[in-house]
């Protein structure tokens, strides 16, 4: 037993890790989409996956960007995800083509619910934890589900404890 709490077995990402990652994402997904290895857009999820969908487009050359917002957390408590914005309809279709892609999957509720709306489009992810895992098509670094995740918008340079002891 541990007296820490969920959220300091901490894995923190930097800038330059999150853009070096999701630039890996976008390796993975070059010539993986269904129109001679193209996407027709890419859809970033609110608010996470919106700095890693403009690299994956970027990379990808990809010029249609979209958002869906999808409302799951607030702060580090989860709780059932909605919509909150959507894509455009003439534009997603049932998602043949789509590239949507998230900072994390963590439960797969975020995922499931997007899933739902739009069944055949791709998924990606930059982190992946096990039990998302299953809903996402392609991602990069998988981490253990009782890894919280810093990301760098979420973040301010200052002391930290040592993980052990004080010295």
């Amino acid at each position: 037993m541990t007296d820490r709490l969920p959220h300091e077995k901490g894995f923190h990402v930097s800038w330059d890790q999150l853009h070096r990652d999701a630039r890996a994402l976008a390796w993975r997904l070059d010539g993986k989409g269904p129109d001679a290895g193209n996407w027709r857009a890419v859809v970033g999820i609110t608010r996470g996956g919106l700095v890693p969908a403009m690299i994956v487009s970027r990379e990808l050359d990809i010029r249609v960007v979209d958002t869906i917002s999808v409302k799951s957390y607030s702060h580090q408590d989860q709780r059932a995800a909605q919509v909150t914005k959507s894509p455009q309809a003439d534009l997603m279709g049932d998602g043949e083509g789509i590239l949507i892609v998230d900072d994390l999957v963590d439960t797969g509720k975020t995922l499931e619910l997007v899933r739902q709306l739009f069944p055949k489009a791709h998924f990606a992810t930059v982190y992946a934890k096990p039990k998302g895992k299953p809903l996402v098509d392609t991602y990069v670094t998988e981490v253990s589900q009782d890894t919280w995740i810093f990301f760098p918008w979420d973040m301010a340079l200052q002391y930290v404890q040592p993980y052990r002891g004080t010295d």
